[in-house]
């Protein structure tokens, strides 16, 4: 996490003007840690813990704005504070059980959701505003395509033996609730329905 932000603050002085990269940094990096913690086993009473704290830390930041990188953005949002939140309830109720099931609801949101909003932004597509967010086909796709991915080298690395259909059928899913989600909130319900539904299908 300090390696994360370090570079997230990093990016912000290179790019001063690029204020959604520092925050899309921090979105993806943060994944990261979620396949490192399973790989490295980490205990439910480190992990747990270690994840309120972040959040904590999270929502006092997004009140505040003690780290700009990391809430400076053009919009009203709460998305980093309800991805912490994700993390920390997908934790209390699937660790260390369901390791699987943890990374692929965080792993969906870190990288197709983090890659679509870099993506969108620098491709010219057509674009639509649902509940305020304005959405762009390059965007759309790219969250769909990034999530069916993730999931597929998912369902390969823990030998889950689900199939590329579930697979994309769970991106449609976090897709569709991508669109529909203002203020951030997708942050927590794209997680949340995509591992409490990867733990139901693969249970």
């Amino acid at each position: 996490m300090v390696i994360v932000l370090g570079t997230a603050l990093l990016a912000r002085r290179q790019w001063p003007n690029q204020r959604e990269l520092s925050r899309k940094i921090v979105h993806i990096g943060t994944g990261a840690v979620i396949p490192m913690a399973w790989w490295f086993a980490i205990p439910a009473p480190i992990a747990i813990p270690f994840a309120g704290i972040v959040t904590l830390a999270t929502a006092i930041n997004q009140r505040w704005r003690l780290v700009p990188a990391i809430e400076d953005v053009d919009r009203n949002s709460y998305g980093t504070t309800a991805y912490g939140l994700a993390i920390t309830s997908l934790l209390v109720l699937f660790w260390p059980d369901r390791p699987d099931a943890v990374s692929a609801g965080v792993l969906v949101m870190a990288c197709g959701d983090g890659l679509a909003g870099l993506v969108g932004r620098a491709v010219t597509s057509p674009s639509w505003s649902v509940a305020g967010q304005t959405k762009s086909l390059v965007g759309t796709a790219t969250m769909l395509m990034v999530s069916f991915g993730v999931l597929l080298a998912l369902t390969i690395a823990s030998g889950s033996g689900a199939n590329g259909t579930g697979a994309l059928l769970l991106a449609a899913v976090a897709t569709g609730l991508e669109q529909i989600s203002p203020a951030g909130i997708d942050n927590l319900s794209v997680p949340m329905v995509v591992g409490c539904l990867w733990a139901a299908t693969l249970s």
